[in-house]
């Protein structure tokens, strides 16, 4: 008896066709695994042996073999459980096998016949829908899985009613998508009192996706500006959020099947390995850049962070994305963020403040800010001061602009630059931060005093090309929130009051 089933295996989002072939002879009684599994797909037989023993099944005193192909492919994960159940199933004649031909196959498999939720379901079912081809997998991940599309979807509770489903004795529904709510949140730009520069930033960056790099003593409300920065960012698009939901799937951390419109909010701690970060591991796991696809990735006390985990990000920062090799493994991930960072100017981080500095100030520092190396620092396209905030305006009763008052004033402005550059004909771009080369030049085209006074302080600061460059995006951000078509001298001179420099090395 031959059996032959549709499955995958995962590399990153990449999806692997898999022919899992389950073969039934006469021998010793045996049940065993081929095609390089690793250890939970060998374990596999296990959990598949009890949910049969469970529902009555008994399996057949012969030599069963199970070939996952290609061969040479590492076959990893506890979602072919449920294609070698479904392959002995009709191997055994319980389900005729030429109607499994027309579906991939996913699913964990418990001891007592129930699927349980794997990692990837989303990503597969896109790719099954490429391919033309219906999925079984979990009642718990059918909504996520109807969001790619695809119109045939077994979403099953358990086994039994896989096989009820096959034999006609019963009809399980069609999966309908879900979408989570808007997380609800009590954070608002109005609960900032002060820090009107700062605001002003956040504003700017929110609007061109800038990253962004704040320096300010403890208390000043670095953290608190950045925890706002996602309450004045627009939602998703459609396109946006499944991308950024398949890598939150691979990663298992798309709960309940359902799609977020939430602009993805990530804030490691400064211990985070380069791994953790970056993403790796043995599995080649996304990590943190790649989770905040789309979204904000918050770094407090960025000196604290290990300098070689800093490093690593400036490649995804130019690229948008990320890949990483592994002797057998190579996995590429999209990584396009928006960096927002926070500091101290020193590691007492009272620098500048009489009688609060330490001792051994400025040399500390010149050593604390040493941490951060220059490529880094060019990546940043708004480098603001955060002053402490006086206890008059602590005190101060009435409150600033709400968060949706702000983020009116940022769709607006994206709106003009999305159809900016559909006019030129770049309809991939969707910030003014994702501008390069030609298109740079010729949407910032400056008249004799703005660049005049660009040139000059470029010179006097011995600004790269990239710092110079991405001076220009963010004036031309600063002219499309004021609804200006052209890039002015006032944008220039905003733009270039946001290249702080910091206090220890100030002339």
């Amino acid at each position: 008896m031959l059996a032959r089933i549709n499955t995958i295996a995962l590399n990153g989002l990449t999806t692997l066709d898999v022919d899992l072939q389950l073969q039934i002879t006469s021998g010793l009684p045996a049940f065993g695994i081929v095609g390089l599994p690793d250890k939970a797909v060998a374990e596999s037989k296990e959990r598949v042996r009890g949910a049969f023993s469970t529902m009555g099944i008994e399996l057949p005193a012969k030599r069963i073999t199970v070939n996952l192909s290609p061969a040479d492919l590492l076959k990893e994960g506890s979602h072919f459980d449920l294609p070698i159940a479904m392959a002995l199933l009709a191997g055994l004649g319980i389900i005729p096998a030429e109607e499994l031909a027309d579906y991939i196959i996913i699913g964990e498999l418990g001891l007592d016949g129930s699927l349980m939720p794997v990692n990837g379901v989303l990503p597969v079912a896109v790719h099954a829908n490429r391919q033309c081809k219906g999925l079984i997998c979990p009642e718990a991940q059918g909504s996520e899985a109807a969001w790619s599309g695809l119109k045939d979807i077994i979403a099953a509770p358990n086994l039994l009613s896989l096989i009820n489903h096959f034999k006609g004795i019963q009809q399980l529904p069609q999966p309908t998508p879900k979408q989570r709510k808007s997380r609800e949140s009590d954070l608002d730009m109005s609960d900032v009192k002060g820090e009107e520069t700062a605001k002003r930033a956040l504003e700017v960056a929110a609007a061109g996706a800038h990253n962004l790099l704040m320096v300010g003593t403890p208390g000043a409300g670095k953290s608190m500006l950045a925890a706002r920065l996602t309450t004045i960012l627009p939602p998703l698009t459609t396109e946006e959020a499944l991308e950024t939901c398949m890598i939150h799937s691979v990663a298992g951390e798309l709960k309940n099947g359902e799609l977020c419109f939430d602009r993805p909010y990530r804030d490691p701690h400064h211990n985070a390995s380069t791994p953790a970060l970056i993403g790796g591991g043995r599995k080649g796991v996304p990590g943190e850049i790649s989770l905040a696809h789309n979204g904000v990735l918050f770094l407090d006390e960025l000196p604290e962070f290990n300098r070689s985990t800093l490093e690593a990000l400036r490649q995804p920062l130019e690229t948008g994305y990320v890949s990483i090799s592994r002797v057998n493994n190579h996995t590429r991930y999209p990584a396009n963020f928006q960096l927002i960072a926070a500091m101290n100017p020193c590691r007492c981080g009272y620098l500048g403040m009489n009688g609060q500095e330490c001792s051994r100030a400025p040399k500390c520092a010149e050593e604390y800010q040493s941490k951060i190396s220059g490529p880094l620092m060019d990546r940043f396209d708004i480098h603001i001061q955060v002053p402490p905030v006086s206890p008059w305006d602590i005190a101060q009763v009435k409150k600033g602009e709400t968060s949706a008052q702000i983020r009116e004033r940022v769709i607006k402005a994206r709106y003009i630059q999305q159809e900016r550059f559909k006019t030129l004909g770049y309809p991939h771009l969707h910030t003014n931060s994702q501008l390069k080369g030609d298109i740079l030049e010729q949407v910032t085209a400056l008249d004799s005093d703005a660049k005049q006074l660009l040139i000059g302080f470029a010179d006097k600061m011995k600004m790269s090309a990239r710092a110079y460059h991405r001076t220009l995006k963010l004036a031309r951000t600063i002219a499309d929130l004021q609804n200006e078509k052209n890039v002015c001298k006032v944008h220039i001179a905003e733009a270039l009051s946001y290249r702080y420099v910091m206090p220890s090395k100030q002339v």
